[in-house]
Parts: structure tokens; sequence; C-alpha cells
């Protein structure tokens, strides 16, 4: 334990520490939304431990709770999960182990432990930084929808304590800042206008997958900006 923290030292331990601390107010979050949805207490628990991944789990148990299907609640939660394909690729397999380790590994593959191992240059700091801040994550998320959700069950207006506002918040907090790039912000304005156009007519869940059609503007906008780019500078090359 103690060459653990002598590798990590302690900015990093403190970045990860702050890290799961917002984790943990997540959580808190997600159960006590889940609850006041109506939903039983064991299914966010059951989730926070399954599945580990928070924005998934937020737009499962939200599409559930507005009516609509749980074939689109799963369809959109492995759709937003589908992240973690390029997590795997980017991350070494000295990272994640072998064997029942790299089991083990994948299921703590997360955007916090990969965001924060990949931060380090150093293989050995890769590794304890990736399974430190993974099995925080472990501890913290379902720990932190446990309690949120016992609190949902005593509490009944959860809104009243904020905690309808945690998640919603972070996300804007994480969102803005992207929406300065111009391709970024592009996106997001098709995305949220498919899913008001959509939403009167389509069941729940259904207007948030088709809302990812955004994704397919931005890539429009980069082929095209590229392509301009690139126009010029093949015209200079052609001889004269």
């Amino acid at each position: 334990m103690r060459s653990i923290w002598r590798t990590l030292g302690r900015d990093t331990a403190s970045g990860i520490a702050a890290v799961l601390l917002a984790v943990w107010v997540i959580g808190l979050s997600y159960g006590a939304t889940a609850i006041s949805s109506g939903l039983p207490l064991w299914l966010p628990v059951a989730l926070s431990f399954a599945v580990l991944a928070g924005g998934a789990e937020f737009l499962f148990i939200g599409i559930i709770a507005g009516g609509g299907s749980p074939i689109a609640a799963v369809l959109a939660g492995l759709v937003v999960n589908a992240r973690h394909l390029p997590y795997g690729l980017s991350v070494p397999d000295e990272v994640v182990g072998q064997g029942w380790r790299r089991a083990l590994g994948v299921h703590l593959m997360n955007d916090e432990s990969v965001a924060l191992a990949l931060a380090e240059s150093d293989t050995a700091r890769k590794r304890v930084v990736y399974w430190v801040c993974g099995i925080g994550v472990l501890l913290a998320w379902p720990g932190g929808a446990v309690l949120g959700a016992l609190i949902g069950t005593v509490v009944p207006d959860t809104a009243a304590l904020g905690l309808d506002a945690v998640f919603p918040a972070v996300l804007l907090a994480l969102v803005v800042p992207a929406l300065r790039d111009r391709t970024t912000l592009g996106s997001v304005c098709v995305g949220v206008a498919v899913a008001m156009v959509t939403a009167p007519f389509l069941p729940a869940g259904l207007p948030v997958l088709i809302a990812l059609s955004g994704v397919l503007w931005a890539a429009f906008t980069t082929r095209s900006t590229e392509a301009t780019e690139t126009a010029p500078q093949q015209l200079s090359e052609v001889p004269r």
C-alpha cells in the first residue's frame, strides 16, 4: 500500500480523491432520482454495480421512468457506452493486465480511470492510477447510489434537496466549454432540434437515439472543412 502511494504522489492522489468525491455525489443524485421516479430500490443499486457507467444508467432510468420501453432504454445505454470501444484500444495491455485481472480491469474501464491513466507518461504510473481510480469508482459510485436511493425512500421530494439537479449541472459544466467549437455547437443544435421535433410523436427513449443524428452533422462539417483546406494546397502543388 505504501509503495502505491509513493508511486502516485500527493498531487495525483489528491486528483483521484477529488474525482471520486464527485462520482460519489453524482451517485447520490442518481439513486435519489431513480427512487423519486417510482423505480424500485434494487434497480439503481444493481445497475450501479453491474454497469458502472453513470451516463448510461441515468439515461436508462430516465427512459424507463418516462414510460419508454426497456428495449429502447437498453439500446440507448449501449449507444452511450459505445465510447468504451476506443477506450479499450487506447489503454495498453500492460495497464489492464491478463487473466482474471483483465476481466476485472475491463469492468473498471470508465471515463475517469481511462482519462487519468492516459494522462501519465510512465507505464507503471498508468497501471497504478488506472487501478486505484477504477476500484475507487467501483466503491464510490454504488456507494453514492445506495445512499441516494435510501434518501429517496425517506424524503418524499428529493428535488427539495437539489439532488435531482446534480447530474444535469455536472453535464452542463462539461458541455458548455465544448460549445465554443462551431462544429460541436452545430451538432448539438441539430440533435436538440431533432429530439424536440420527434418527442411528441415517438415513444420515450427513441427521440434520444434519433438525436444522435447530430453526429452526422459534425462528420459532414468536418469533412467539408478538411476538403476546403486541402483544395488550395493541391492547387499550389500542380506544376505550371
